[in-house]
């Protein structure tokens, strides 16, 4: 059975009241018709002043009877079974008869006015759409509202992805699909996007930066460091017998590492650093090329893992207590996360509404974006629509119109009553007045 409106056909109140009115109003334009008939039998003396009621009231009469067939017709035929001419029949039930030319010219309204590349692209470009996102976000009921929601279905969708066949079944597709992706692209394309934009000057700046202060701080383990470090080399005994003669090798070797990480800080152009970013772009170079001996080997090495049931029960059981772990947090009243998120996503609001230069690339990038999915899915929404009507039945799709909209179709009744009696007056007043003068 195809899908309805609603399981309740039962008229709206508001569309049996307008019903009963328009019937009372009709039935009170017939009696009346029909008293000022007997009455004008009685009284013949009075005769034009009945005649002008009479028109008035045979003129809401037919008025009632004209808007009642032609709302009648709209959704069914009012003659039943009685034979009547074809002329007739086939300008009855209107909207049923024409389904399926009502489905294609919804598909058509929606897809002219709404759905083109064209009307999408205009609407955005009047509307700021992330300053109206960024102070949504900064309302703190809004943004308190997402956190809620948030704590709400994230500890659902863990204990959902937590039971042991979908866990086994999220395991088993992201191994295949990890063991069938070449992550040397993946990883070439990061590095690039690392490069291009500097990112790692930035890091090897930060970083160089807190090796030095953790030598200038920890220098009992620094010296630890360079000591293991020497018999690693094999060479400890010969900085040991040079502290004999008065030479601190692992001193000298500190000094010499804090100078050069010094000159480095302070000369972006270093050459150690430069050779830094040459290898950076050399390797970024190899892993773009799939049969390059640092593809195979990252590629290789990321299937000799997929390849371990011991790491994979460790990723697994890593997952396992940082889902736990959040949950529990999430379910707390006074949880940390959730005052995380508050705050967040507030920032995240004001610096929408305070940044205009990020604003304006959003709302381009949203618009390319939703001008080309209106462009490449409105057809196929169309479609969708215009299959769905088509699939509605035509009785249930008849009383949800009707009780939608037949309250006001059927106060047009009460208004052919009252404007023909009104009518009808006005011209037998007409009539009266040229019967005298003439």
């Amino acid at each position: 059975m195809p899908d309805s409106f609603t399981t309740d056909h039962s008229p709206s109140l508001s569309l049996q009241r307008s019903k009963r009115f328009a019937t009372i109003a009709l039935m009170c334009a017939v009696l009346l018709w029909l008293c000022l008939i007997v009455v004008s039998k009685f009284w013949p003396e009075q005769g034009w002043w009945l005649h002008i009621l009479m028109l008035g009231a045979e003129a809401g009469v037919v008025g009632g009877l004209a808007d009642w067939y032609a709302i009648t017709v709209l959704f069914r035929n009012p003659f039943g079974k009685i034979p009547i001419p074809n002329f007739l029949k086939d300008h009855t039930e209107i909207i049923p008869r024409n389904k399926a030319r009502i489905a294609e010219s919804m598909g058509r309204f929606v897809q002219e006015n709404f759905l083109s590349p064209h009307i999408v692209q205009q609407s955005l470009a009047k509307t700021d759409l992330t300053l109206a996102v960024g102070q949504w976000l900064a309302t703190p009921s809004n943004h308190a509202q997402v956190v809620a929601v948030i704590q709400q279905s994230l500890p659902k969708l863990f204990d959902f992805v937590g039971q042991q066949q979908i866990a086994n079944f999220v395991q088993g597709n992201s191994v295949q699909w990890l063991r069938s992706t070449q992550i040397n692209h993946m990883a070439s394309e990061m590095l690039r996007a690392v490069l291009e934009n500097d990112f790692h000057q930035d890091v090897l700046q930060r970083g160089l930066d807190v090796i030095q202060q953790w030598m200038l701080t920890h220098p009992a383990q620094s010296q630890d460091l360079v000591r293991q470090l020497f018999k690693e080399l094999g060479v400890w005994k010969l900085a040991k017998g040079a502290s004999w003669i008065g030479i601190d090798v692992q001193q000298r070797t500190l000094d010499s590492v804090l100078a050069k990480i010094e000159l480095m800080l302070a000369d972006p152009e270093h050459p150690m650093r430069q050779q830094i970013e040459q290898l950076g772009l050399q390797l970024m170079q190899a892993l773009a090329d799939q049969n390059s001996s640092a593809s195979m080997a990252l590629n290789d090495s990321k299937n000799a893992l997929l390849d371990s049931q011991a790491f994979l029960n460790f990723v697994s059981g890593a997952v396992v207590i940082l889902c736990d772990a959040i949950k529990r947090d999430l379910e707390k009243t006074d949880s940390g996360i959730a005052k995380n998120l508050n705050i967040a996503i507030q920032q995240v609001g004001e610096n929408l509404m305070s940044n205009q230069a990020v604003r304006e690339l959003l709302n381009q990038r949203m618009s390319a974006l939703a001008v080309n999915l209106s462009d490449q899915y409105s057809e196929k929404i169309i479609l969708f629509i215009s299959q769905r009507i088509h699939e509605w039945d035509s009785t249930e799709m008849i009383d949800k119109i009707e009780s939608e909209v037949g309250g006001d179709l059927h106060m047009i009744r009460v208004n052919g009553v009252v404007v023909g009696a009104f009518i009808g007056l006005s011209l037998g007043v007409i009539r009266a007045v040229l019967d005298t003068l003439l």
